[in-house]
């Protein structure tokens, strides 16, 4: 992360941000909605967006990007209104879409100035931070072959790059993990905890441990819907005391899950212990304590 530190500090001289949605919806058909009277209120730090494949969290970001326009509601960045003036957003942005696309025949270097020219990024200093990024994000290496070469990890890790090209104040990554061995997810996590200390960062995933070791604050969405928002703690005391574990046989475990929440099995001597959810313990169940993995699955199963 030492290689990060100069452009780390290009980001620590901006303004407290706040990011303010307020009841917006987006509706597709009469009946059909992508997001339905959502609100919410974010400051800087790291916001950990959770929820299961189509709750609407895609959705969401691109209205926060400008890439699509609310069918109802406000969107504000410091008080200003990003839904009739997209500018004002765009040029605070960095965003890294869950469908993330490049130019194949070029190489990396060659993407990166080339998405710096798109953001009005330009002079001596936008080499400077190309090189600084392709080193913190350990693809100085492979800069110089063509993008087409790469393994799905190093594409996301260009993308993670080009988001962050231009300073941003507010940066949205949409499924950022996509594709990382966890070693590129460690530093991943430690780019943005350092780059949370003045921006605004929205991370949003349906893989919990993405999020609970970085996040500021939680919101889980389901069904394009706000389920609840807040601290990892107070998000993790909605199912304290209804975690439990307990080993059952095999033949069980199919009727088993039909009338509990199973967050986990390991096998343990040809049966399987199980980690799950419920308001009254089975049998010789053990009470285990809550995480946010626990509360996720139990939000997202009971709202």
């Amino acid at each position: 992360m030492d290689l990060l530190r100069p452009l780390i500090k290009s980001f620590q001289k901006f303004k407290i941000m706040q990011l303010e949605i307020q009841n917006i919806s987006k509706k597709y058909s009469r009946n059909k909605y992508g997001l339905k009277d959502f609100s919410m209120t974010i400051d800087k730090g790291i916001l950990g967006l959770l929820g299961p494949n189509g709750a609407g969290k895609s959705t969401l970001l691109k209205m926060i990007a400008t890439v699509s326009k609310p069918t109802d509601g406000v969107i504000l960045l410091n008080k200003n209104n990003i839904v009739k003036d997209a500018n004002y957003m765009r040029k605070k942005l960095g965003f890294l879409p869950q469908d993330f696309g490049v130019y194949p025949n070029l190489n990396a270097f060659e993407f990166l100035e080339y998405m710096a020219a798109m953001k009005g990024v330009g002079g001596k200093d936008s080499k400077l931070r190309i090189t600084q990024l392709l080193e913190g994000l350990n693809l100085i290496d492979a800069a110089k072959k063509p993008i087409g070469s790469y393994s799905g990890g190093m594409k996301q890790r260009v993308g993670i790059a080009q988001a962050l090209l231009n300073d941003p104040k507010l940066i949205i990554f949409d499924e950022p993990t996509v594709g990382l061995d966890p070693e590129e997810r460690v530093r991943f996590r430690n780019l943005i905890s350092d780059l949370a200390n003045e921006c605004i960062i929205i991370l949003s995933s349906h893989i919990v441990s993405d999020i609970d070791t970085i996040a500021d604050r939680v919101a889980v969405m389901k069904s394009g819907t706000l389920i609840t928002e807040g601290v990892q703690e107070d998000i993790i005391k909605s199912v304290s005391e209804k975690v439990f574990e307990t080993v059952i046989d095999k033949a069980h475990f199919s009727s088993f899950k039909n009338e509990q929440i199973v967050v986990s099995t390991t096998r343990e001597n040809g049966r399987l212990k199980v980690r799950y959810i419920s308001k009254t313990p089975i049998g010789n169940s053990v009470q285990k304590l809550a995480n946010l993995e626990d509360a996720y699955l139990y939000l997202t199963k009971t709202n």
